[in-house]
């Protein structure tokens, strides 16, 4: 009896909801703004002393990534902003990374075995390297934006 009165429920929910869903998707249509590229934010946080080890890094190696990740055509751009005047708490660099989409599992293993094999490198001496740069330097949060564009 209750599995009755839950599908009856629902039917009439879906009988209820069903009218108005096809207004809200075709006003979906008409918006003026369309969903583009996102960009991922990585904050970090330098400690004093440490500016040119930093810099030398993300000169090196962070942008030999990224202008691989770029050649492949799986990132649309990369670029490194700092905050002139950080409050307490607040990052020193924002490094951003603009892609179309986010890969599948499968896809993510592809480039990550294309990547290791590029820069010769291994997922152990990655973190390696992010461990002897966690000495000087902090990420201190991250996050995943969306671009939108003009529609019209």
């Amino acid at each position: 009896m209750k599995t009755l009165r839950f599908a009856a429920a629902a039917a009439l929910s879906l009988a209820l909801i069903a009218p108005m869903a096809a207004p809200i998707a075709a006003h979906a249509q008409e918006l003026p703004i369309k969903e583009a590229e996102l960009v991922e934010v990585g904050m970090i946080k330098v400690d004093d002393g440490h500016f040119g080890d930093y810099a030398t890094f993300l000169g090196d190696q962070w942008r030999k990534n990224q202008e691989y990740a770029l050649k492949q055509g799986w990132i649309s751009g990369y670029e490194i902003l700092s905050n002139e005047n950080p409050r307490v708490g607040e990052p020193d660099f924002y490094l951003l990374v603009r892609f179309p989409s986010v890969p599948d599992a499968a896809e993510r293993k592809r480039r990550d075995d294309a990547y290791m094999s590029y820069m010769q490198t291994s997922m152990q001496k990655q973190e390696a390297g992010s461990a002897e740069r966690a000495k000087y330097r902090k990420v201190i949060g991250s996050m995943l934006l969306r671009h939108w564009v003009w529609s019209k």
